[in-house]
């Protein structure tokens, strides 16, 4: 077949897009308003201002829709409802039972309508009917004979008994879902009209043409409803569905089945002997969710709990203090035991949700969170707390001072990583009394966090980490000294370097203590330096001359008036290696004046 084309043959014209139904649109819009509705509804009652938000979403929605089109009807299937042919409705396969669709379908309603000048009483009334919720005392609970009675104007159904009562046997009424609602004149109301007429007409003239006694003849139209029983037809494709719905439901998670089930009533039970008994089982929930490690779940019905006082307004005072303190009581220290142990016991175990959960504490919590954090055994654990304890400490972090004096490394470094990250100066004479911790990587975190917290001025604290046992210690100290930022006194100095083990240390360290005294002390070291250029001595002569030369190469690297005086000093008294270190010190000294200059 030739593609159509454009003017002047140029390329093939594109099929036109069919614009999009509004109506349909609108319908879609509609039923996933009455489906939220009637959950609500069905959940916390149709007081609550949730579901009254929702239904008065949907009459006005509703309203607007008839102003515009005049009437909305629908066909119903167990989980669908279908408009002009097109599904618009669809439950969940975990909910279907619970649907709009199945409720009406169940009942046996099989078309509704909604006709313009609704009124919200109406509405109300329908959704009321849906869920039996109008009298609690009734025992019907049959939505077409509550709407029956009613005698709504607005509201009109086809119901499968109707159905039954008129077929023709040709499937006519067999709830097409397709062709039967293209038109307003091809409802499911407008056909059942039309047969109940022509069955009228046929039983009219079956008469006329009968005995005078009325006898109708052998197999007329009406023959067929002798017995008058209704049924439901199930076809293989709805035998299907239910085996899929029944599996469905025996493979429903028992503990969120149970939960749904304790949260309608929580919802909607007005007997406070039954919901003081509903509060004390709800802890009991909490328990066991800890106990299993079930942090998603647990996270939920928290979540659940911190509504409820607004889900239910209604609640006495003795009601809230049990929902305050079933909230309050989260922390106690036999339930924080629980997670330890399923932690410890399952180390790899999934932990999604559980951060959520513990950041739903109060900073109450933050002692036994500590104590949590300390017998935890896995780290990717240990920083979960760590991370509960940043935000709900903060304000409060006595417990974390205090447990810098535990004998556990691992959890003194949590801690430590926790107070660097607030940054506060005022921890720092806590942290500064871990200069002789047994544990090296603690002692380093303590270093470093001195160099956080005193960035600069008084030095001391660091000197006591020269004489570490640790060498990467010791140079780490040294390392924050060499920067310039901080003062010590030659006299903290002298006992380091006087000492007979000084000069036994490796050579970088040795070369790490000179510049770090020069960077300090300033020009309160040269006696010292001016003494290793001239000393003479028999022992230990190559180690003497090293120090001298190193310390040739620490003032040369600060050169005032003094430091090149003594360098003087040592060119002309010193020993050869001495001479030439001092020499290349001065000639350093002169580049970097020279440096200064040209940048002024």
């Amino acid at each position: 077949m030739d593609e159509p084309k454009t003017d002047g043959d140029a390329l093939p014209a594109a099929p036109a897009k069919e614009p999009a139904n509004p109506e349909l649109a609108s319908v879609k819009r509609l039923l996933a308003l009455l489906d939220k509705t009637a959950k609500s509804s069905r959940t916390y009652g149709s007081t609550n201002p949730v579901a009254q938000k929702f239904f008065q979403q949907l009459f006005e929605g509703l309203t607007a829709h008839l102003a515009t089109y005049s009437k909305l009807a629908f066909l119903v299937q167990r989980s669908e409802l279908y408009f002009n042919g097109e599904a618009v409705y669809q439950s969940d396969q975990e909910s279907s039972n619970e649907s709009v669709a199945f409720k009406l379908y169940s009942d046996g309603i099989r078309e509704l309508t909604f006709l313009e000048g609704l009124p919200a009483e109406d509405l109300s009334y329908l959704l009321d009917s849906l869920w039996g919720s109008l009298d609690p005392n009734e025992d019907d609970d049959d939505i077409v004979t509550r709407l029956w009675s009613k005698n709504l104007s607005t509201i009109t159904m086809v119901t499968a008994e109707e159905i039954a009562k008129s077929s023709t046997g040709e499937d006519v009424f067999a709830l097409p879902t397709t062709g039967a609602m293209e038109a307003q004149e091809s409802s499911l109301r407008d056909l059942l009209d039309r047969e109940q007429a022509k069955a009228r007409k046929e039983k009219t003239l079956g008469a006329d043409e009968s005995s005078p006694l009325g006898e109708k003849p052998a197999g007329g139209g009406a023959g067929r409803f002798k017995s008058g029983q209704v049924g439901y037809e199930i076809s293989e494709e709805e035998l299907a569905s239910l085996i899929k719905e029944i599996e469905a439901e025996s493979k429903r998670d028992n503990t969120i089945y149970l939960l749904d089930m304790l949260t309608a009533i929580l919802a909607s039970e007005k007997s406070p002997a039954i919901l003081s008994k509903l509060f004390d089982l709800w802890g009991i929930v909490l328990d066991s969710l800890t106990a299993q490690g079930k942090w998603t779940v647990l996270d939920s019905v928290l979540g659940l709990l911190h509504v409820t006082a607004e889900i239910r307004p209604d609640l006495g005072d003795d009601h809230k203090k049990q929902l305050t303190a079933l909230l309050d009581n989260l922390a106690r220290p036999e339930r924080m035991k629980m997670i330890e142990t399923y932690l410890n016991k399952t180390p790899s175990v999934p932990t999604e949700g559980l951060s959520t959960v513990l950041l739903s504490l109060t900073p109450a919590a933050v002692p036994i969170l500590c104590t949590l954090l300390a017998n935890l055994e896995t780290p990717a654990h240990q920083a979960i707390i760590a991370e509960t304890l940043e935000i709900l400490a903060k304000d409060q972090p006595d417990p974390l001072l205090r447990g810098l004096s535990d004998r556990r490394p691992r959890y003194v470094k949590n801690l430590l990583s926790i107070l660097l990250k607030w940054n506060n100066p005022r921890f720092v004479d806590a942290i500064e009394k871990l200069v002789r911790y047994p544990d090296v990587q603690v002692r380093k975190e303590v270093v470093r966090a001195i160099g956080v917290y005193r960035p600069n001025g008084n030095g001391l604290k660091l000197v006591a980490f020269v004489n570490d046992a640790e060498e990467s210690v010791r140079l780490t100290a040294l390392k924050l000294l060499m920067s310039g930022q901080y003062t010590v006194p030659y006299s903290a100095w002298s006992p380091l370097v006087s000492a007979d083990t000084f000069i036994a240390r490796p050579h970088s360290e040795k070369r790490a203590v000179l510049f770090a005294m020069r960077a300090t002390s300033g020009d309160e070291v040269i006696p010292f330096f001016e003494n290793l250029f001239t000393e003479w001595s028999w022992s230990n002569r190559k180690k003497k001359e090293e120090l001298a030369t190193l310390a040739a190469e620490a003032l040369g690297k600060l050169p005032t008036p003094a430091a090149l005086t003594a360098l003087e000093l040592g060119l002309k008294k010193g020993g050869a290696a001495v001479r030439q270190a001092c020499a290349s010190a001065i000639a350093l000294a002169q580049r970097q004046q020279q440096l200064k200059q040209v940048a002024s």
